[in-house]
């Protein structure tokens, strides 16, 4: 199936074009159409499926099949569960805006930037993208008015409630007029998110995806057992070893994110840290320099496991285990997309290996176990 035979109109589809996009994936192929007719929907599927084009192509392609008017207000709000993916959303509609006849105005609102900043910036907004508390520190400051909300999207929800946003999500949707059109895509179908959808869709079009091959199938998994001590020098034993271009090195915790990232540096291999405990600013960057290949290895928390949208990125190393299965599934899910082959190496001590194990059986699949006891580290 082609984008054209969605129903969007020619601008879009040059737009599509410029970027490269050559057919739909299969959410955009049923979320689109559905979204066009005014129907609520629901989607589930796996990140890095294309969900983000598939809410936001149709909602730009009804700005242009609906008259202006003549004093702008907000249409569209989109809840997202993390500053990053927030961004990352704006980024694509101000992409794929720019062919575009009628041009549309969006703007992402999230914590860590000042908020009279983001105060201005809202004149003229059609489209917001927002974390939920900072919608609400808008709202309450009565920058945001949600009256006049024709759609909203509830994106990466599972995520959101994840987080703890489940009551700030409750009281936005109190806020917004009953009769308007509701999109929630997830990666994950539980209890949770039904509870979600009954709070904010009507009689929703339920899409699902399930992917015909294991998308873990196409990322070659590695154990490195080994001890405290040597996990950084066979980092860097890895890194140089294996010829590592590109990478994300997952931390459980900022301190030894940080330290990471400065032995990195100082043998060599540009790393930057991105946390919580950064500046929005310098959050951004170093997503754009390692996006742009100016830096070799983004060492990071699991903050960044969801939302980051990272095309080719061939390799993900667990420097530490996380605290669920779910969440390592998270973190090595950011290679092996779009049915591209990826590497996920975990470094694993003595202590951490029955944790590991666990991993390994609610993820249904072995990992191979490698003694890296045996590499000679003594020159990296």
């Amino acid at each position: 199936m082609s984008f054209k035979a969605l129903g969007l109109s020619k601008s879009l589809l040059d737009a599509l074009n410029k970027h490269e996009y050559e057919s739909p994936f299969p959410i955009q192929e049923q979320a689109i159409p559905a979204i066009l007719e005014g129907k609520d929907v629901q989607g589930i599927a796996k990140t890095g499926s294309g969900k983000t084009a598939g809410f936001v192509l149709p909602i730009l392609e009804l700005f242009q099949r609906k008259p202006r008017d003549r004093k702008l207000h907000l249409k569209v709000l989109i809840l997202s569960p993390t500053r990053e993916l927030a961004q990352q959303i704006s980024g694509v509609i101000s992409s794929f805006s720019e062919e575009l006849a009628n041009s549309v105005k969006n703007l992402a609102v999230y914590g860590g930037v000042k908020l009279n900043q983001q105060m201005v910036q809202l004149k003229d907004t059609e489209i917001l993208v927002a974390t939920p508390g900072r919608l609400l520190d808008l709202v309450s400051t009565q920058s945001v008015n949600l009256a006049k909300i024709e759609l909203l999207v509830l994106d990466e929800a599972d995520k959101m409630l994840d987080l703890g946003f489940k009551e700030e999500v409750a009281n936005i949707i109190k806020l917004l007029p009953k009769k308007r059109q509701n999109i929630l895509f997830s990666a994950t179908l539980d209890t949770k998110i039904l509870d979600l959808k009954h709070l904010a869709l009507q009689d929703p079009v339920t899409i699902e995806i399930t992917e015909d091959e294991d998308p873990i199938e196409l990322i070659k998994q590695s154990a490195y057992m080994t001890k405290p001590e040597r996990k950084g020098p066979l980092l860097r034993y890895l890194i140089h070893e294996k010829e590592i271009k590109k990478a994300i090195v997952f931390c459980s915790s900022i301190r030894t994110a940080d330290n990471v990232t400065t032995k990195l540096n100082k043998n060599g291999i540009t790393a930057r840290a991105i946390h919580s405990k950064k500046t929005q600013g310098a959050r951004t960057q170093a997503l754009e320099d390692f996006k742009l290949s100016r830096i070799q290895i983004l060492v990071a928390t699991d903050l960044a496991s969801r939302g980051i949208d990272i095309h080719f990125l061939p390799c993900v190393i667990n420097y530490e285990l996380p605290r669920s299965p779910k969440d390592y599934i998270h973190r090595i899910g950011r290679t092996g997309r779009a049915g591209a082959m990826g590497e996920a190496f975990s470094l694993v001590t003595d202590e951490e290996e029955h944790h590991f194990y666990i991993i390994q059986k609610k993820m249904g699949k072995r990992v191979q176990k490698i003694n890296a006891d045996e590499f000679d580290l003594g020159n990296i």
